[in-house]
């Protein structure tokens, strides 16, 4: 399960780990807790990240390197081209979907 720390600290790689929108974060934490399914929990979180721009600055970094460090974690082989693509697209086209995001993630998968 990710945690808002864990989170902060992914972003504190790229940036200051300042949150803006705590509340869209404890939101996605929350409704990611809800599901037993890896891919929805990181699709909550993502979306958080990235739509609302949970974060000051590194939202797209810290999006990347959260999925590939949760794909990392379950195992899974990633194609990190396609990630980051799968960041640019959710952002540009503005997905809010849960089960696109999630759909796109396991596209990343080898």
């Amino acid at each position: 399960m990710i945690t808002k720390e864990d989170t902060v600290k992914i972003n504190e790689q790229f940036s200051n780990g300042k949150i803006l929108n705590e509340g869209s974060l404890q939101f996605a934490l929350s409704q990611s807790k809800d599901t037993k399914d890896w891919t929805k929990q990181i699709a909550f979180i993502i979306r958080a990240i990235l739509i609302d721009h949970i974060f000051e600055e590194g939202n797209k970094r810290t999006a990347s390197a959260l999925i590939m460090s949760v794909l990392e974690i379950h195992k899974q082989a990633y194609d990190s081209q396609k990630v980051g693509s799968i960041v640019v697209e959710i952002l540009k086209k503005n997905i809010i979907n849960i089960n696109k995001i999630r759909r796109m993630i396991k596209n990343a998968l080898r």
